[in-house]
């Protein structure tokens, strides 16, 4: 899985820190995998991992393409990009 760890940009929902590291628009399919959310559950309750796909790529190339932080689980938008960071880490192990 290759993957580019820079945050690309960081927007506050009403629920959640949307911590994006590529543009969505860079995929031809986007996944919410189940392994990837118990390994970002792991690290923040209630956090979820979003990969893309690009069209071409093989079966395995799926990068993050954002992480969800529960806004209710840290303290502010620089904890977030923290813990984003750890879950991208986590899950590239």
């Amino acid at each position: 899985m290759a993957e580019n760890h820079s945050i690309e940009a960081v927007e506050e929902g009403d629920d959640y820190y949307h911590v994006r590291y590529a543009d969505p628009d860079e995929f031809d399919e986007i996944r919410t995998p189940d392994w990837a959310e118990n390994a970002a559950g792991s690290v923040l309750d209630g956090s979820e991992v979003r990969t893309g796909h690009q069209e071409g790529g093989g079966d395995d190339d799926w990068e993050t393409q954002s992480v969800l932080v529960p806004v209710d689980g840290v303290d502010g938008e620089d904890e977030a990009r923290s813990v984003a960071d750890d879950i991208v880490a986590k899950i590239s192990e």
